[in-house]
């Protein structure tokens, strides 16, 4: 049996990827603080990846346009320098106030950290996979039964079903084809399909060598105690269609759940957290919030709003971070400091 994680102890944990997540921590890394992020999804991005990772974003100041995609790798090549640590895949579950003014936090993973300053950066909740609802299915979730990226397992001389018609679906289709999957079904309702032209292309091509077989339907049932070995289809007819399979990859979509925050004890309205604008603190101390998860008079639900809120917040914090230091501003344009922490020549 593996070791349980070791608790670390750190100066700042951002619960969030998404976009303002990654700029938290940057803010952080010009100010000297090196940050942890935890994020539910199995990638950097959040919303911009969840929801929106190839569609048109056009209010993002000094860029005309870009998708939620280039946005987030463009943040990931800023924050770089800082080396900010990324735990993916899981939540936080758990916050507990120590004697000392850290706090002991817990997530689903069993990773336990030990932070002076927590920046919840959360979006609108934790992105989850939809789950395929067949009664039973649920037993084989982990070994025959993946969901959205998780789904990314050996595929090489298995049968690969794969559910789903959007982008992350037709990458795994593409991928699995790739990995000298046996056989690879792509199921979806109608034979409509949506992802970029690259991804697209590569799907033609598979179909076009018979590596891939394309089945319009939907999921009714299963077949297998044991071990699942069947899926079966309702098609526009209404006839069965029986897929055998070794491995069944679902990617119907995530939905968010504000999840464990609501527990917390940390003051709410609208089920977002109540903030202090001058420098983004909740009701705890120690404790920020930016970005969607937030709430205050004239609150707006823009990108380039939870930028400015992770910049007080990085302030903000440094009381906790570092007690007692005068905290000065530096600017990126002239500062010797700044430059080298960057790596500017």
């Amino acid at each position: 049996m593996a070791a349980p994680p070791k608790t670390l102890e750190i100066d700042a944990l951002i619960i969030g990827a998404g976009p303002v997540g990654l700029f938290q921590a940057f803010e952080l890394g010009l100010l000297g603080v090196t940050a942890h992020i935890v994020d539910a999804l199995p990638e950097a991005g959040g919303q911009c990846i969840a929801l929106y990772a190839d569609k048109p974003i056009y209010d993002i100041p000094g860029i005309k346009v870009c998708s939620g995609r280039e946005l987030v790798a463009r943040l990931l090549d800023q924050v770089a320098p800082f080396k900010p640590t990324l735990h993916l895949n899981q939540t936080v579950d758990s916050i507990a106030a120590q004697p000392d003014g850290r706090y002991c936090v817990g997530t689903s993973k069993g990773q336990e950290f030990l932070a002076r300053s927590i920046f919840i950066a959360g979006g609108v909740g934790a992105f989850q996979a939809r789950k395929l609802h067949l009664p039973g299915l649920e037993a084989f979730e982990g070994t025959q039964v993946h969901y959205q990226a998780q789904a990314l397992a050996d595929a090489a001389g298995k049968s690969i079903v794969i559910i789903g018609g959007e982008q992350a679906a037709l990458e795994a289709a593409a991928d699995a084809c790739d990995g000298q999957a046996r056989s690879v079904s792509l199921v979806h309702r109608r034979d409509v399909l949506h992802a970029n032209a690259d991804t697209l292309a590569r799907i033609a091509s598979h179909r076009d060598s018979g590596r891939l077989r394309f089945v319009a339907g939907q999921a009714q049932s299963f077949k297998g105690k044991t071990r699942l070995h069947t899926l079966c289809l309702l098609d526009a007819d209404e006839q069965e269609i029986a897929l055998k399979l070794d491995q069944l990859w679902v990617f119907l979509g995530v939905s968010p759940k504000l999840g464990p925050i609501a527990q917390w004890g940390l003051a709410m309205e609208r089920k977002q957290l109540s903030v202090d604008t001058a420098t983004f603190a909740t009701s705890a101390p120690g404790i920020f919030a930016v970005g969607d998860i937030n709430h205050y008079p004239g609150k707006k639900k823009l990108i380039l709003c939870g930028f400015h809120e992770a910049t007080l917040a990085a302030f903000g914090a440094m009381a906790y971070i570092r007690p007692g230091e005068a905290v000065a501003l530096q600017y990126t344009t002239t500062s010797t400091k700044l430059h080298k922490a960057l790596g500017v020549a």
